[in-house]
């Protein structure tokens, strides 16, 4: 679709959101929303006509690019058949999204409750996992991110969870492997699965196992970093809960639905959890869905019980009848594999081949669509290119990378010291390379801050 320019209705697009929206994790008069007019496939355009290459898949959701019309007729068909329809009754489109997912998450996790999204899906991992074992406790780790309600956020390790935290969540946090900057003064991978797992094993001792219900880990950690997470450290995890009887989540919201390359994270380690959390790419957002997966022995547990929780919207008609498009889709285009193959074969040579040309780039980490770039000041020290948690004058390098990508006509996920190259799954190869291009000419900006 060629975008047409309508810079006035623009103008009044942006007059009402400053007058009436209040924004997510933003300081409300320091911000200037870009004022989008459409949307379709890897790109969308605002009403000058610029158009984006989107870098980020909106909030690394959008795993099948905007507007697929496979998705939006299958949601215009369910709207005509069953708009709406309270949770407690077996409905058509949400008994064939459940029987989808779970027919593709690992293992026994065969059962499915359905949430708005991720963060309520954490909410709900958390008090199934307590009420299971009859603990309190649960354990996160640092660079990790959650979601924005009140438990899930004090999971969170993030800068987002200090406004919000009162110390009074049950939540203990631990360090999880991060190589680059190794917390346990490793030089492998192999030292750095070993150390992490004793600090966890320890932590868990000190803290006292009979009082810790789960632990929760991001797969692979998403806005924090896209931590790959190294040989043998998540099997090592789902160990120390079997001995102590912990109950062990894996939160794929945002790693999950082919984002790295295969249809869960966890599929990359072989390792299953007891309760998988997922959202965004389950349906790329088209309509708000998320939801936990649910082993045997912990659906078990509320077999004659009743699990005390619930939403209004719990699997939504609509919501669920593009779920199972999605996947469909997913299934049907290879959308999947494209990603890993493309991320194979030509992002990660394509990310190796900036590094090496541009001083600011300390490392490219990933896997399938999921990459992040580490931007430093030096290479030899890895001093961050901006302070750990940099507003204002602090964080102008990384504003200026992030202004140079736009003006080269993709839209960059920033987050501290780091860019993410996490375009949908179905973006071509061609579309790639555009975007690596745009990189290249932001990361020359961002390089005139290096030492």
């Amino acid at each position: 679709m060629t975008p047409q320019p309508n810079p006035q209705a623009g103008a009044a697009v942006k007059a009402a959101d400053r007058a009436h929206v209040f924004h997510s994790w933003s300081a409300q008069e320091l911000i200037d929303p870009l004022a989008v007019a459409g949307a379709e496939g890897s790109y969308f355009w605002d009403y000058d006509g610029k158009r984006y290459l989107d870098l980020t898949s909106g909030l690394v959701y959008a795993n099948i690019g905007y507007q697929h019309p496979k998705v939006v007729a299958a949601i215009q068909e369910q709207a005509a058949h069953l708009t709406t329809f309270a949770p407690a009754f077996a409905v058509e489109a949400r008994s064939e999204a459940a029987r989808l997912i779970a027919e593709r998450t690992p293992g026994d996790l065969d059962k499915i409750f359905f949430t708005n999204g991720g963060a309520d899906a954490v909410e709900h991992a958390v008090r199934m996992a307590r009420l299971h074992t009859g603990r309190a406790k649960v354990l996160s780790a640092y660079r990790s991110y959650h979601g924005g309600t009140q438990q899930a956020v004090n999971l969170t390790g993030d800068p987002r969870r200090w406004a919000s935290d009162t110390a009074t969540a049950g939540v203990v946090h631990f360090w999880a492997p991060y190589l680059y900057r190794s917390r346990f003064y490793a030089e492998t991978e192999e030292q750095e699965t070993a150390r992490a797992l004793e600090h966890l094993e320890t932590t868990i001792a000190f803290e006292g196992p009979g009082t810790i219900a789960a632990i929760i880990l991001e797969t692979v950690p998403g806005t924090a970093g896209i931590m790959v997470p190294p040989p043998g450290y998540l099997a090592g995890v789902r160990q120390l809960c079997d001995q102590y009887g912990i109950v062990f989540v894996l939160d794929e919201v945002m790693a999950g639905f082919g984002r790295t390359g295969e249809w869960f994270a966890a599929d990359l380690f072989g390792v299953t959890p007891d309760l998988m959390t997922f959202a965004k790419g389950v349906n790329s957002g088209y309509v708000p869905l998320g939801g936990v997966a649910i082993s045997g022995a912990i659906a078990e547990t509320f077999a004659r019980r009743p699990y005390p929780g619930g939403l209004t919207y719990s699997g939504h008609p609509l919501a669920c009848a593009a779920a199972v498009a999605t996947i469909n889709v997913m299934a049907e285009e290879g959308i999947v594999e494209n990603a890993k193959n493309l991320g194979a074969s030509v992002v990660g040579p394509g990310l190796r081949e900036l590094a090496e040309r541009h001083a600011c780039v300390g490392e490219v980490r990933g896997v399938g669509m999921f990459w992040a770039l580490e931007l430093v000041k030096n290479r030899e020290t890895r001093e961050p290119l901006v302070p750990y948690n940099a507003a204002g004058e602090a964080n102008a390098a990384m504003a200026a990378f992030g202004a140079a990508a736009k003006k080269a006509g993709a839209w960059p996920f920033v987050n501290m010291n780091r860019t993410h190259f996490v375009p949908p799954l179905n973006v071509s190869e061609s579309e790639v390379k555009e975007g690596l291009a745009a990189l290249d000419a932001a990361l020359s900006v961002a390089d005139e801050y290096t030492d």
